[in-house]
């Protein structure tokens, strides 16, 4: 029997299910001001930099927040998508969810709710999450576009997302994902990309190189999976595409610090296989969901120019999967099976 409720109880949404995918995050311009608060927030992130505040801050403050807020920012200029006023990333995520939501409600309907929001910047996870909790969503699954498990990616994502939860005051119930990084349709989908990248090149390349985002060793020895999980995504795309070992190699880009990061560092590897008579070569960039600064800028100048500089000649980047069908339908299977007794 339905209770009726007491005339003066608060009105209640009706009950609904959140599915909040989540990104790394961008500034809201490549202005000195917008790219300081950006860096500040990122660089700010004990996930990021482990050192002690009483270290870093004042090496963060007053020397890197001084400098790099213009190098940082040319770089985003450069890349910057002038039409809609943001970064590719920004433009990429909203069409990733725009497709991610016409999927959901086409299985689940009007019950699901589907939004994103990104780790550092706009729109913060906290506002989304209240958003969520203000639409009756008294579940939400909370989704790291990160195929691969760091600490410093989905580890920090989830950080946000349970302290957004702290300032509800009726809580919804809350589920992350598991890393999908080696989801058979994830897999596949990379592999329809290099299929579809080798497809457009005249010349095939002779070798496939896979750069993942590095991090510092340190972070290996204290039990991050995250090297295990790139090193497993390679293997597994190598399988799916009938490879040998000779066809593909693992690198690591975006060293920063004076630490020892995983090796071998991309563009340093890069100029050593043009060297050594490797003098045309392809690059992906698993780990990353959507095509970025690490990717659009990065790889695409400065990785690509140490591979020419070394005497390549044929540097062909092929794109993160952004909203690729096939990377969308992936995704929307990593969803609906970690939505699994919440919606039928």
């Amino acid at each position: 029997m339905t209770m009726k409720k007491p005339a003066d109880h608060p009105s209640l949404p009706a009950r609904k299910v959140g599915v909040l995918f989540a990104n790394l995050g961008t500034p809201d311009g490549y202005d000195y001001w917008s790219m300081r608060r950006y860096l500040n927030e990122f660089l700010s992130d004990k996930r990021v930099i482990d050192y002690p505040a009483w270290k870093w801050q004042p090496i963060l403050q007053g020397i890197i927040l001084t400098k790099r807020p213009f190098s940082s920012g040319e770089a985003y200029k450069s890349i910057w998508n002038e039409d809609l006023g943001e970064s590719p990333l920004m433009t990429i995520t909203k069409q990733q969810v725009t497709k991610l939501r016409e999927g959901l409600e086409k299985r689940f309907g009007a019950e699901i709710v589907t939004d994103f929001c990104m780790r550092y910047g706009n729109p913060s996870t906290k506002s989304k999450v209240r958003d969520m909790v203000a639409a009756g969503c008294d579940r939400i699954l909370f989704f790291p576009l990160y195929p691969q498990y760091a600490g410093a990616t989905m580890g920090t994502a989830n950080d946000q997302f349970f302290r957004a939860l702290m300032d509800e005051p009726w809580q919804p119930a809350s589920r992350t994902i598991e890393p999908y990084f080696d989801d058979p349709a994830y897999i596949d989908a990379l592999a329809r990309s290099v299929e579809r990248g080798y497809t457009a090149i005249k010349k095939k390349p002779d070798l496939l190189v896979v750069s993942y985002h590095g991090m510092p060793e340190r972070y290996l020895q204290q039990g991050d999976p995250y090297h295990c999980q790139c090193q497993k995504s390679t293997r597994l795309l190598k399988e799916r595409l009938g490879w040998g070992d000779d066809d593909i190699t693992t690198t690591f880009q975006s060293v920063f610090g004076p630490e020892e990061w995983l090796k071998p560092y991309t563009v340093k590897e890069v100029a050593r296989l043009a060297e050594s008579g490797k003098k045309n070569i392809a690059v992906i960039a698993p780990a990353f969901s959507a095509d970025c600064i690490e990717t659009l800028e990065e790889i695409q100048e400065e990785i690509q120019e140490a591979f020419v500089e070394a005497g390549g000649e044929s540097f062909t980047y092929i794109p993160c999967l952004n909203d690729d069908d096939a990377h969308i339908a992936a995704l929307l299977g990593v969803a609906e099976r970690n939505l699994a007794g919440w919606l039928e």
